[in-house]
């Protein structure tokens, strides 16, 4: 068969690589010249451990198991099996990981002490009470992702890549786009993340799916490696893997201070190959989104990050605010809707599509028996 992939993102480039795969011809079309949405704009992180129970887990778990494998083929996505640690500082905090670690089923996890923490990741010099560890936690680098499988996937014989090409029509046979070119497929696999209007919105109206924002930063090398990827307390409060009855004293007994409130922020804290750190976030639900950047979270951030780290953070050289989409369902993983006779959408991974991305095009694949 012959398939074409609408969007050049981490979920457009790994449905790409399942056709492929499976033995089919490709051709991915993207309308930027190159992926500069969520896809790039993320931690990189391949993120088991917060998922909730059920689907959602399965898919987290089944994607670190084909990210590991992707890895091990493509050497330029810099896969590695880091682990995260989510550490502590207060007594209310440490109760909500040793509840996590006892319920935790196969995440992998497991409480240490500040001792314990150190020895992990001895760049945590830092006063802390110890951390919740995830040894299922991975990370991969996401400004070069994508170049990295559309390399690997060029080898094949079967992938074409059509950046600058934004796709203005669906016909019976494929698609045309704003060049006025015809490209013939099969199936079309819409992957447009969170770019929903023009023809997504002629095929599937508003799609369930609401928008959130980020900011995040990237700094100057730590000088040193960071061997996990880092959260705080803070993150117990963005992840349903988290919820029960210690998670809600948290809540009653430490509110947030007003900036992370306000911004409804977390640290997250991952070091890049060339020794930089990717930090954040904050999430902003309600549009229309600000054009700008706010400071006040990116103080917040590294007033915790230097807590943990026991120094200052490096300085500040990116920053950056990015837009995903996330199914208004919280029991779906994704938005995944057959659109036209040969066109189906898959968006609205949320935070959780780098994470989960290879699983759901794999799952796409045998819905469409590829």
């Amino acid at each position: 068969m012959r398939i074409l992939i609408v969007g050049g993102g981490v979920l457009g480039t790994l449905h790409a690589w399942q056709a492929v795969e499976r033995g089919h011809d490709v051709v991915q079309l993207e309308r930027e010249p190159e992926a500069r949405g969520a896809s790039v704009r993320n931690f990189g992180l391949v993120w088991v451990g917060g998922r909730a129970s059920g689907p959602e887990l399965e898919t987290a778990q089944r994607a670190r198991v084909l990210w590991a494998e992707l890895g091990e083929r493509v050497p330029a996505l810099g896969f590695r099996a880091n682990g995260s640690l989510t550490v502590v500082r207060t007594e209310a905090e440490l109760a909500v990981a040793r509840e996590a670690a006892a319920t935790g089923g196969d995440r992998g996890f497991k409480v240490l002490d500040a001792d314990e923490t150190r020895a992990l990741n001895p760049a945590l010099r830092g006063d802390f009470l110890g951390a919740l560890w995830c040894e299922r936690d991975a990370a991969v680098e996401p400004r070069t992702a994508q170049p990295a499988l559309r390399a690997e996937l060029a080898k094949s014989g079967r992938h074409t890549w059509r950046p600058g090409r934004e796709v203005r029509q669906l016909t019976g046979t494929g698609v045309v786009d704003d060049h006025g070119e015809r490209h013939d497929g099969d199936v079309v696999v819409f992957c447009t993340g969170a770019w929903t209007g023009g023809l997504v919105r002629e095929l599937a109206g508003d799609p369930p799916v609401r928008k959130v924002r980020l900011q995040m930063a990237q700094t100057e090398p730590l000088g040193e490696p960071l061997t996990t990827s880092v959260a705080d307390g803070d993150s117990f409060r963005y992840y349903p893997a988290y919820r029960g009855p210690a998670l809600d004293a948290l809540a009653r007994t430490q509110p947030q201070g007003d900036v992370a409130a306000a911004h409804r922020m977390q640290l997250l804290l991952v070091q890049r190959l060339d020794g930089s750190l990717t930090i954040g976030d904050t999430h902003e639900y309600d549009e229309p989104f600000a054009f700008d950047v706010t400071e006040d979270p990116y103080a917040h951030l590294a007033g915790v990050a230097g807590a943990l780290l026991g120094r200052p953070l490096p300085r500040i050289r990116r920053r950056w605010a990015g837009v995903y989409a996330q199914t208004a369902d919280p029991a779906q993983v994704v938005h995944r809707a057959r659109v036209a006779a040969n066109a189906v959408l898959v968006t609205g991974p949320g935070g959780r599509g780098m994470t989960c991305a290879p699983a759901i095009a794999e799952a796409t694949a045998e819905e469409l028996n590829l």
